[in-house]
C-alpha cells in the first residue's frame, strides 16, 4: 500500500510538473505573439516612431570622455522618449563603437544603448551599422607610458577577457532579443542572406488588430563593419518575395530602415554645404554622401514601387536632409549620440503615421527641446 501511495504521488508531481512547464510554455508563446501584434493604440490618431541613429555606445571608454558621452545620449534619448511619447523607436545602426571596445562582449555596451526605450516600456528595433561588429583598433597611444589601461584589461581577468575579439552580429542580435523578449521587434533573417543580419519586417496594425496593417516597416542590413557596405543581390530578392507575400496589391504604406547610404542619396543631395534649400527639407549638409561600396538592386526595386514612401539612413553625422528620388523620399536621420565624429548639435527625427486622413510626416527635434525640418512625406 505504502508503495503505490508513494508511486501515486511521483506520478502527481510529475503531472503538476508537467502542468506547470506547460503553462510557462504557453505564456511565453502567447508573449511571443503579442509581441508580433504591433498596433496603433487604442483611442490613438496616430503612430509615432522615434529614430536613434549613430549612438556610439563604449567609444573612448579608457577615457573620462568616453562614458561622458554615453550619459548625455542616454539623457538625449530619455527626454526625447519622455517628451514626444513615441509608440515605436529605430535604432539606425552604429549603436556602439566595437572597433573601441577592448572586451571580449559588446552586448553589455548594447544592452546601455537601448535601456531607455526599454525602461520605458516602448518596443523598439534595430538595425546593424559598419561600427557595430568593426574589429578592435589598438590606439597608438596605449603604446606610451603608461600602456594598455587597467580599465580595458584588468589584471585578474583570463585571457579570454583580454582578447579583443569583439562580438558579432548573430550574437548582438541574439542576446538583444533574448534579454527584451516583450519590447524588441528584431529579428536575424534568414541564413541564406548572410552575412547580413538585421533583415526583417514589422507590421503596424490597426487599434482593434482587424484587417491588414497600416503600415509595413522594412529594415535592411546595409553591411559595413566586417564585411563590405553593401546590401546584396540575395537580400534584394528577398526583399521582393517579401513585398509579394505581404502587400501584393501595394495597398499598405511601406518605409524603409537601414544605416549606410545607398548612392542615390549622392545623386539627390543639396549642392551646398552652407545649408538645405528646396526641394530637400532640412537643417544640415555639412559633408558628402558616404554611401555604400556598390548599389545592386535594391532602389531599382524601390522605385517602382509607389507604397514604398521613404527611406532613412544614418552614418553621416553631418547630415539630416530629406530629398525627393523619383515618387519616394530618401531621408537622414539626425545624429543622436554623443560620440562619434562631429560637433553638431544632436538630435532624434520623428515619423508619424496619422490614419485619417491619411497622411505621412515627419521633423527632427533637438536636445534643447526645439522641432524643425517638418515635411509630408505622404499623404
Amino acid at each position: 500500500m505504502g508503495c503505490r501511495r508513494t508511486w501515486f504521488l511521483q506520478l502527481l508531481a510529475v503531472f503538476l510538473l508537467w502542468s506547470s512547464t506547460s503553462a510557462v510554455c504557453r505564456k511565453n508563446m502567447a508573449r511571443a505573439q503579442a509581441k508580433k501584434a504591433l498596433r496603433v493604440a487604442a483611442g490613438k490618431p496616430s503612430f509615432k516612431i522615434a529614430i536613434f541613429a549613430d549612438l556610439h555606445f563604449g567609444e573612448n571608454a579608457w577615457t573620462d570622455w568616453g562614458p561622458l558621452q554615453d550619459v548625455l545620449s542616454t539623457g538625449l534619448m530619455s527626454s526625447v522618449l519622455e517628451e514626444q511619447k513615441p509608440d515605436f523607436a529605430v535604432y539606425l545602426g552604429d549603436v556602439i563603437t566595437a572597433n573601441n571596445m577592448a572586451i571580449a562582449n559588446a552586448s553589455a555596451y548594447w544592452d546601455q544603448a537601448i535601456a531607455p526605450a526599454r525602461d520605458k516600456r516602448i518596443p523598439f528595433a534595430t538595425v546593424f551599422g559598419n561600427h557595430d561588429d568593426a574589429r578592435f583598433e589598438w590606439p597608438m597611444e596605449w603604446f606610451s607610458p603608461p600602456g594598455v589601461p587597467k580599465v580595458s584589461c584588468p589584471a585578474a581577468a583570463g585571457a579570454g577577457d583580454c582578447s579583443f575579439r569583439g562580438t558579432g552580429r548573430v550574437e548582438l542580435m541574439r542576446k538583444e532579443v533574448e534579454r527584451n523578449r516583450e519590447l524588441s521587434f528584431s529579428a536575424s533573417g534568414p541564413n541564406s542572406l548572410w552575412p547580413s543580419v538585421s533583415n526583417y519586417v514589422v507590421p503596424v496594425g490597426s487599434s482593434n488588430g482587424s484587417g491588414s496593417p497600416v503600415l509595413l516597416m522594412y529594415f535592411l542590413d546595409s553591411g559595413g563593419g566586417s564585411y563590405p557596405g553593401v546590401i546584396s543581390g540575395a537580400q534584394s530578392d528577398w526583399l521582393q518575395a517579401k513585398f509579394r507575400e505581404l502587400n501584393p496589391d501595394g495597398r499598405i504604406p511601406e518605409i524603409m530602415f537601414w544605416h549606410i547610404p545607398s548612392t542615390a542619396y549622392a545623386s539627390v543631395a543639396p549642392k551646398s554645404t552652407a545649408g538645405v534649400a528646396q526641394p530637400c527639407v532640412g537643417s544640415i549638409n555639412a559633408e558628402s554622401v558616404a554611401s555604400q561600396d556598390k548599389e545592386i538592386a535594391t532602389m531599382d526595386i524601390l522605385v517602382k514601387r509607389p507604397s514604398v514612401k521613404a527611406v532613412f539612413v544614418g552614418h553621416n553625422h553631418g547630415m539630416d536632409w530629406c530629398c525627393p528620388y523619383q515618387k519616394l523620399w530618401l531621408c537622414y536621420a539626425r545624429h543622436t549620440g554623443y560620440g562619434g565624429y562631429g560637433s553638431w548639435d544632436r538630435g532624434v527625427r520623428l515619423v508619424e503615421l496619422i490614419g485619417k486622413p491619411f497622411s505621412l510626416k515627419s521633423w527632427i527635434t533637438m536636445a534643447n527641446g526645439e522641432s524643425h525640418s517638418e515635411i509630408i512625406l505622404a499623404s
